[in-house]
């Protein structure tokens, strides 16, 4: 699914579902981990933004403070188990047992009709689902879970690409980027020493 760009509470705000996995989706609205974090979801409404923007859940949550500080707990319980994934590292227990515990909450309503299917439900069952959408991935020994390739993404992704080929989180978010800085790279390199030969 492409880059939606929404409106936040300091502008627009660019949600990306490229993650291959709602859960992992979620990780991905901290941009930057290791140097300057950018955090998408600064307040409640930047969430139901966020849910109603992600594809197959309900079209509107409310976010009560509550659990708004649920779902945060619950990206960040899911980005360290994914990063204990990528890193082939024993799951940290505490963000196990974020994850555990909100996969036991209430389930939304899935109704199926002729558009598709249809999920509706409060925040909480969405939590539920996204948490036991992660769990799924995390617990298939098959699943690829990659992070990004490019230096300053820290995305972790589902590589469902043929022979696990795939170096970016999207092309659109950083392939075309590191594509264009190894070019440009390139063209400097090449330019250098007729620039030296010319003084």
């Amino acid at each position: 699914m492409p880059t939606l760009a929404v409106t936040g509470q300091d502008g627009d705000v660019d949600f990306a579902f490229v993650s291959g996995n709602p859960a992992l989706d979620l990780t991905g609205t901290v941009l930057s981990r290791r140097d300057e974090p950018v955090d998408l979801l600064a307040v409640p409404a930047d969430l139901e933004r966020w849910v109603a923007a992600c594809e197959g859940l309900p079209d509107r949550v409310t976010a009560t403070p509550s659990a708004f500080d649920a779902a945060l707990n619950l990206r960040e319980a899911v980005y360290r188990l994914a990063l204990d994934r990528v890193l082939d590292r024993r799951f940290h227990i505490p963000s196990l047992e974020v994850v555990n515990a909100a996969a036991a909450g209430p389930l939304p309503t899935v109704r199926l009709g002729d558009a598709g299917v249809r999920m509706s439900g409060g925040l909480r069952a969405v939590l539920t689902h996204v948490a036991r959408s992660g769990i799924a991935v995390l617990a298939d020994p098959g699943a690829r879970l990659k992070e990004c390739g490019r230096t300053d993404c820290t995305r972790v992704y589902l590589d469902r690409s043929r022979g696990a080929r795939r170096a970016w989180c999207g092309m659109e978010e950083c392939g075309n980027r590191v594509k264009a800085a190894a070019y440009r790279a390139r063209r400097r390199t090449s330019a250098a020493p007729s620039g030296r030969a010319e003084r």
